[in-house]
């Protein structure tokens, strides 16, 4: 088919070990997934049904560096679990949900905090303070048959080598296998979309020259930088 422009490249994670890469197509992200962090963000963490939000696969940065934004004056760090399905489904069971799971990753939530309340307030989505370029800096990926599927071990993010967030993988609210379930069942989710599972308590402002450092047990580590 011809195209009146050239069309967008594919966005692809690296996977650890392969020149092969990871096509992403959608990126889903639950919220207030710790009870401590909803917490902190002045919420009920008694377990409710769970929401989600979307970020863009055009918003995934490997490069290491994250650009601070314009229009805002308040980023905030979020370090999280990614998991990337090689199938789907609609209405998938929470018994048959693993199998769906490719591997894991490692990413920042980077949120425009100042912006994402101002639409709090008024009911407006949250895409103008979470769907911004470069706003999910990210770990290649590790294929589930090196890591075996993680539901446990700490999660960690140090600013300048100072520990901010410092949570455990089994303190999710909403386990994988639910989440993909549920997912399913309001969406057709498929091969390359990812699941960004939330954060544990400790989110705050980054400022530029930071160097942040996330760590998740039996995963690995990112590395991003604030310019």
């Amino acid at each position: 088919m011809d195209y009146i422009f050239t069309p967008a490249a594919q966005v692809s994670l690296p996977i650890e070990g392969m020149d092969a890469a990871f096509p992403v197509r959608r990126i889903y992200c639950i919220g207030r997934n710790y009870a401590d962090h909803a917490i902190e963000m002045g919420h009920d963490p008694d377990r409710e049904a769970p929401f989600f939000f979307q970020k863009n696969a055009q918003n995934i940065d490997i490069s290491g560096t994250f650009p601070y934004p314009p229009q805002t004056s308040d980023v905030h760090h979020e370090i999280e679990l990614v998991v990337a399905l090689k199938s789907g489904g609609a209405n998938i069971s929470e018994d048959d949900a693993m199998q769906h799971v490719y591997g894991y990753a490692i990413a920042l939530d980077m949120t425009r905090r100042d912006l994402q309340g101002e639409a709090k307030k008024t009911g407006r989505p949250w895409e103008i303070g979470k769907a911004f370029e470069r706003s999910a800096p990210m770990s290649a990926l590790v294929p589930a048959s090196k890591t075996g599927h993680l539901d446990a071990g700490r999660i960690s993010l140090s600013i300048n080598g100072e520990i901010r967030q410092d949570g455990d993988l089994n303190q999710m609210i909403w386990k994988v296998p639910e989440m993909i379930s549920y997912l399913s069942r309001f969406y057709d989710i498929t091969a390359g979309d990812l699941i960004m599972s939330g954060t544990p308590a400790g989110v705050g402002p980054v400022a530029k020259g930071d160097v942040l450092t996330g760590d998740i047990e039996g995963l690995g580590r990112l590395v991003t930088q604030i310019v």
